[in-house]
Order: structure tokens, then sequence, then C-alpha cells
């Protein structure tokens, strides 16, 4: 079971984001909040596996919410669900190490799936932020490119298939079957990647795979 805290200041939102999850039978709204202050006590006591945060939220907001999260209960994956897909909200969510990003106007089918990705310790951005993305990643040229391939040179050959499926969206489950490997491996894999490249979460990785041409279709 996926234990999910949701955190929005508008109760009829809350009301449906949490009938859109119990659709699905594996996944359970442990505890709902109103503002940002109040979604960091409920993931300290509750311990959720994900938490859906709105931006726009009284007393803390939910951008504020996620570093406080990720110090606090490091093990709950972060999924920032707004009306707002502003580029400035994405980069400071997802720089914050927010798993994920959806928006309210997508199909419910992604909200599932956005949340099945985090809690089975993936990404998961929905298709119109992962384009702003791209384009923003696009426009970087060639500097940005030559300074991730550096980068990702640092490490071995094992670690650049990792961080290559990581840059895919893949699980350390769905790695793990991919590469032939235990999954506790493919964890300390991705670990050591993550502190070679100096990155705070997946997301961060797979921008930094794909700034490198690590990923199939990218320069």
């Amino acid at each position: 079971m996926i234990r999910v805290l949701l955190a929005d200041d508008e109760a009829m939102i809350r009301a449906g984001v949490r009938a859109i999850l119990a659709t699905d039978s594996g996944i359970e709204v442990v505890a709902e909040a109103a503002d940002g202050r109040e979604a960091v006590e409920l993931a300290r006591s509750h311990r959720p596996d994900v938490a859906l945060l709105d931006i726009r939220m009284p007393r803390l907001d939910g951008l504020g919410a996620v570093a406080e999260l990720r110090r606090a209960v490091p093990d709950t994956a972060v999924v920032m669900l707004t009306t707002f897909g502003e580029d400035e909200y994405i980069a400071r969510a997802l720089g914050d190490g927010a798993a994920g990003f959806l928006l309210k106007a997508g199909d419910p089918r992604e909200l599932i799936a956005g949340v099945r990705a985090v809690a089975d310790g993936g990404a998961y951005l929905s298709p119109r932020v992962a384009r702003r993305v791209i384009a923003e990643l696009n426009q970087g040229g060639l500097s940005r490119r030559t300074e991730a391939r550096t980068r990702v040179d640092a490490l071995t050959g094992r670690e650049r298939e990792v961080l290559a499926l990581v840059g895919t969206g893949l699980s350390n489950a769905q790695i793990a079957r991919r590469l032939h490997l235990v999954e506790g491996t493919v964890k300390a894999y991705v670990s050591a990647v993550f502190t070679r490249l100096g990155v705070r979460n997946r997301v961060q990785a797979a921008i930094l795979a794909y700034e490198a041409g690590l990923v199939e279709g990218t320069p």
C-alpha cells in the first residue's frame, strides 16, 4: 500500500484528488493538510511514502515545504500538484528536491502514474511540464551539454548505464531487471552517481543525463 499525504488549502480540491487516488486500491490517503506547515507536521507523524503538495498555500507554501520535508522526512517523495506551470515554479521545486511535478489540469491517470512512479523510487513529470523542461535544456545550448558531459565522464561505465536509465524515469527495481542486477546493487550505484555528480534526487540526475546526451533521442 502506497501511503499518501495530501496538502491543498482548498477542501474541494483535496476531495477531488482523494477520489481519484481512491480508484487505485494500492494507494491510501493517510493525512490531509490545509497548508504547508501542517503538511510538514503531519509528514513527521505519519511518515507517508508520497507527499502531494499544492504550491499556493497559507503559512508555508508548497515550495517552502519541499525543502523542509526533504530534511524532516527524507524517505518521503515529494510531488508538486498545482494549476501553475510557470518555469520558475518548476525550476525551484525540482531544485529543492521534488521528485515530480503534476498539473491539476492534467489527465487523472497522470496523478496515479506519478504517485506510483515516485513511490517506486522513480521520478515523474507531467507531459506538459516535461516539454517545458526539455525546451529550457535545449536553450542552454552547447555550453550546458559540454559541462554535463564533463561531469558524466567522471563516472564508470556501469554508473553511466545506471544514470541513463534513471534519465528515462525507471525505478531501481526496473533498472535492476534491465541490467540483470539485484535491486540493492542498483541502489548503491544510484547513490554513488548522486554523490559523484552532486545531485540531490532522480529528477536532477535525469536532467543531467539528458544534457549529457545519455538518454536515447537527445543531442
